[in-house]
């Protein structure tokens, strides 16, 4: 296989769109090579098959919709519920900006349920992430044990769910709000 890194990620994220906006279905790689803009045959160069493609798209839309704690501005605040509650927002508000990345996600996910192997990488992968949440905030110092962050973390990804799929839902709440109330009553013993 090719191994030019540049090249293996634009695909990738060329691949991310495809999926997110075709569907499993839609994932060729001819609607790759299109996307990314490369001449037919490149993805195939790049992917042994389809299911390399469908399981490197797993591994790398955690890297494009994973937070950096370090770059939010209330990182400064002292461990607090406070704290908690404006890394939730960030995280909100950054996921909500790669809409594609979560809608792909989405897309992985039902088509994990027909592929065992695509569901034990993406299973492998989800657990890391969930995994990496709960020690972050051990390590964090911000109120809450681990079922809090299990709770956030679920929580917020329906929040984001209906945000990014059918957001009229919540027209009538207050993201922010909503963030807020979650993780108050996450805390809540």
């Amino acid at each position: 296989m090719v191994q030019n890194q540049e090249r293996r990620i634009a695909l990738v994220d060329a691949a991310i769109e495809v999926l997110a906006r075709d569907g499993a279905r839609g994932l060729t790689f001819r609607a790759v090579d299109a996307e990314a803009g490369v001449p037919k045959g490149t993805a195939s160069n790049y992917f042994a098959n389809r299911d390399d493609l469908l399981n490197q798209v797993g591994a790398h839309i955690h890297h494009r919709l994973t937070l950096d704690p370090a770059g939010v501005e209330s990182a400064q605040l002292p461990p607090s519920p406070e704290l908690l509650t404006e890394l939730m927002r960030a995280l909100y508000h950054h996921i909500s900006r790669d809409r594609t990345g979560w809608l792909a996600l989405l897309e992985l996910r039902l088509e994990a349920t027909r592929r065992p192997e695509l569901q034990a990488a993406l299973t492998k992968t989800l657990r890391d992430n969930l995994n990496m949440n709960v020690e972050g905030h051990r390590a964090s110092g911000i109120p809450g044990d681990d079922m809090t962050t299990v709770l956030l973390y679920y929580a917020m990804t329906g929040l984001i769910l209906e945000h990014l799929t059918v957001p009229e839902v919540l027209a009538d709440f207050d993201e922010n709000d909503l963030i807020a109330t979650l993780v108050n009553r996450s805390l809540a013993t």
